[in-house]
C-alpha cells in the first residue's frame, strides 16, 4: 500500500476544507458591511454608506448588489461616471443582468439619451416586462424630442403598473 497516496488526499482535503472556510467568512463580512451600508444608507448617511458598500466589494467583488448600491449611491452623490463604472463592472461580471442595465440607464443624467435607450432596450430584452426600463426609456426619448415614443413607453409602463409612469400620464404630458 502506497502511504503517500492517502496523505495526499488528507491533505488536499484539509486545504478544501480550509479554503471554504475563509470563503464563508469573506462572504460573513461582506454581508455584514453590505448590511451596514444599507442601514447607513436609510439613516440619509450616503459617503458613510459608501463606505461600508466599498468594503463589502473588498470581501467579495462577485457582490453585484454592492456594486449596484454602491453605483446607485455614487449617483447620488453627483459622480456619475462613478456611478457608471460600478454598472459597467456589475454587467462585464453578469452580462445578463437586468438590474445593471436599467440602473446604467443613467446615462440619461449625463444627456447621453442614446446610450441610455441601448441600455434599456437590453433590459427590455432580457425583461420585456420591465415597467422601470420602460418609464425611463420614455425620458430618453422625451430627451431627443420623440414625444411620441416616449409617451408609447410611459403608456407600456404604466400597463405594467408603473406608478410614476401613471402621474406622468396624469398630468397631461402625453395629451
Amino acid at each position: 500500500m502506497d502511504i503517500k497516496k492517502p496523505l495526499y488526499w488528507i491533505s488536499f482535503s484539509m486545504i478544501m476544507i480550509c479554503s471554504f472556510s475563509l470563503q464563508a467568512q469573506d462572504k460573513k463580512k461582506s454581508d455584514q458591511a453590505y448590511k451596514k451600508g444599507m442601514q447607513l444608507f436609510a439613516q440619509g448617511k450616503t459617503k458613510e454608506a459608501i463606505k461600508s458598500f466599498d468594503i463589502a466589494i473588498k470581501e467579495d467583488s462577485s457582490y453585484e448588489d454592492a456594486w449596484i448600491k454602491r453605483g446607485f449611491m455614487k449617483g447620488m452623490l453627483s459622480d456619475f461616471e462613478g456611478e457608471l463604472s460600478d454598472y459597467n463592472h456589475v454587467i462585464s461580471m453578469y452580462p445578463d443582468h437586468v438590474h445593471a442595465y436599467v440602473s446604467r440607464g443613467a446615462y440619461n443624467r449625463l444627456l447621453d439619451y442614446e446610450k441610455g435607450i441601448a441600455d434599456f432596450n437590453k433590459a427590455l430584452e432580457l425583461d420585456p416586462d420591465n415597467q422601470e426600463a420602460y418609464n425611463n426609456r420614455g425620458f430618453a426619448k422625451k430627451g431627443l424630442g420623440d414625444k411620441e415614443g416616449a409617451c408609447d413607453d410611459w403608456n407600456k409602463s404604466k400597463q405594467k403598473g408603473n406608478a410614476e409612469a401613471k402621474v406622468i400620464l396624469k398630468n397631461n404630458y402625453c395629451k
